[in-house]
């Protein structure tokens, strides 16, 4: 194959060279041949607050790695997920919002007997079709009561992780509903042999290990799903390596530090696999996307220590602390980039967006005409005005919820926990710019990768991305200062969310059209929504019964419960 491409080239020049005057025509036919199509990497943390990366402006965790792809990419500053695990990973791999795929309410239980529709194509099924590979390292979440469910049924070729929303990060056991089972798996056996090793260690090496064998004639997807920061069983929900925790001794509280050590081992991972791109001659044709899932679940929510200072709300709340991602995007193949990207954008929006940069700006698959998400790609390359103007972040008829932005307008009707989660909470993270480190940036394994491909970021680039970055909401416009206080409980708020990204300031009765107009809107949407998929658990599931494994119960009728070996499912 390689031989035949040679000869192609070979070809073009000598015909270049008989017919000089067709020359910018050879050149054009060159250019298609020798295009790549690039590899697409794309980390998922779980968890992550939007306060908890550098590249937002805290200095209290660092992720240096992380940082780097950051400042020498495009900053997402107005990039926004689903307010909870199961609809942002059903909204990144379908392109559709929950509401049209029935999982727009909480989260996908082990023991229910359900997961994302088979009638669903997903994102590598997609990307397969255009001769990718495509590999999963980490969490699933997806689905799992069946086999046809699991990842290596909806588009895989290979999976080390687990299946359910959390599990102990050492011994990889899921509490839910009050039932224990091990969940992590390899491929479809249950991952005996991989008891003890650190989930994220555990995401990293099988990602190297991807990596490391691919045929780099192919192009590779690679998702890569962390399981941090999720908090872990309520008997150890915040697991770390003593040797991580230890080197976060600047942080008083110690649930906070050992949250933090999660952090940097997510931030270490980021820096091997980009490292392992490098040393395959990967990078250059890579696209990386780093984003969080959905907002940090603050101190006392989940028994988890986020932190999404200054934004409002935590997970699973409709303000934009629980919606609003720490996301970035890094590739040699964006045009226009150290630059924080006010393009608003929704994690949808990823496999239209990513299609685009595959087929080189050319149209997209007939297929994807049928999704919610809109191709970003050449918004954030040139840096031009977003085709998005209108983001859901979510309508739960169950918990009476809601929330829509329209251009820089932001409803939001109801809210969860009865409004217990509404407010703001730290810790701010140590903002002074003198307390973060610039030279680590540099020394990492991402800053050592990005200078030998010359992507490298300067000291004043990183000083003034990480300045635009940091959200101040002490500063208002004039007109905010007639805002009133809100409760979504009774009446809907009105936000001018990109000048009080903090949601301090209701509108509704100053500006009563805009939200009368907003308020159609959604109901417009709310009247296309499918009804929620959710079932009531299934006691079939129970891992008591199946060896104390959370498994694909569904396959196996009432007979053979007693018969079935667990490692053979």
């Amino acid at each position: 194959m390689l031989r035949l491409f040679i000869n192609i080239l070979f070809l073009i020049k000598n015909l270049s060279l008989i017919h000089s005057n067709d020359l910018d025509n050879d050149k054009d036919v060159l250019t298609s041949l020798t295009k790549k199509k690039p590899h697409i990497i794309f980390i998922l943390a779980d968890d992550l607050g939007f306060n908890d990366v550098g590249f937002r402006g805290s200095a209290q965790i660092p992720t240096p790695n992380i940082d780097a792809l950051a400042f020498s990419g495009i900053i997402l500053n107005r990039y926004y997920v689903n307010p909870i695990c199961t609809p942002s990973r059903a909204a990144l791999m379908t392109g559709k919002h929950p509401i049209h795929t029935g999982m727009q309410h909480t989260v996908l239980y082990g023991a229910e007997p359900r997961g994302l529709p088979l009638t669903e194509k997903l994102m590598p099924q997609y990307f397969n079709d255009l001769g990718y590979s495509s590999h999963i390292a980490g969490k699933w979440h997806l689905g799992h009561y069946k086999h046809v469910y699991t990842p290596l049924y909806r588009g895989f070729r290979s999976h080390v992780g687990y299946w359910t929303g959390h599990h102990d990060c050492f011994d990889h056991t899921a509490v839910e509903s009050q039932q224990w089972g091990l969940d992590i798996r390899n491929g479809l056996d249950v991952g005996y042999e991989l008891h003890g090793k650190y989930t994220t260690d555990l995401v990293t090496e099988e990602s190297l290990r991807v990596i490391t064998n691919h045929n780099v004639s192919e192009p590779l997807f690679l998702y890569v799903a962390h399981a941090a920061v999720h908090s872990g069983n309520p008997y150890n929900p915040l697991v770390a390596p003593d040797e991580a925790i230890a080197k976060m001794k600047h942080i008083s509280d110690y649930n906070r530090r050992k949250y933090a050590a999660m952090v940097t081992k997510v931030d270490d991972s980021v820096g091997r696999i980009v490292q392992e791109l490098q040393k395959r001659q990967m990078l250059n044709d890579s696209i990386i996307i780093f984003s969080t899932d959905n907002g940090g679940p603050a101190e006392g929510f989940n028994l988890n220590h986020a932190s999404n200072w200054p934004l409002r709300g935590v997970k699973n709340t409709l303000w934009e602390g629980g919606v609003r991602g720490a996301g970035l995007l890094w590739s040699p193949r964006l045009n226009k980039t150290r630059h924080l990207a006010d393009q608003v954008m929704h994690i949808t929006d990823w496999l239209p967006t990513l299609l685009t940069a595959i087929n080189d700006n050319q149209s997209l698959p007939v297929t994807t005409s049928k999704i919610d998400g809109i191709s970003v790609w050449h918004a954030l390359s040139e840096d031009e005005p977003s085709p998005r103007t209108t983001v859901l972040h979510n309508i739960d008829d169950i918990w009476g919820s809601s929330a829509l932005t329209v251009g820089d307008w932001k409803i939001v009707k109801g809210t969860n926990y009865q409004g217990a989660w509404d407010g703001w909470y730290g810790p701010a993270g140590d903002r002074d710019p003198k307390m973060y480190d610039y030279k680590a940036v540099r020394l990492s394994l991402t800053g050592r990768a990005l200078e030998a491909i010359n992507m490298l970021p300067t000291t004043a680039d990183i000083i003034r991305l990480r300045s635009q970055s940091s959200i101040d909401c002490n500063v208002r416009m004039p007109y905010l200062k007639d805002g009133i206080k809100c409760n979504p409980l009774q009446e809907p708020c009105l936000y001018n969310i990109k000048d009080d990204p903090c949601e301090n300031y209701n509108l509704a009765y100053k500006y009563p059209d805009i939200l009368h107009t907003i308020l159609l809107e959604l109901d417009y949407l709310n009247g296309t929504a499918v009804p929620p998929s959710n079932k009531p658990l299934d006691p079939r599931a129970a891992p008591s019964r199946w060896n104390y494994t959370w498994t694909n119960f569904g396959d196996y009728d009432e007979l053979e419960y007693s018969s079935v070996y667990i490692g053979k499912i």
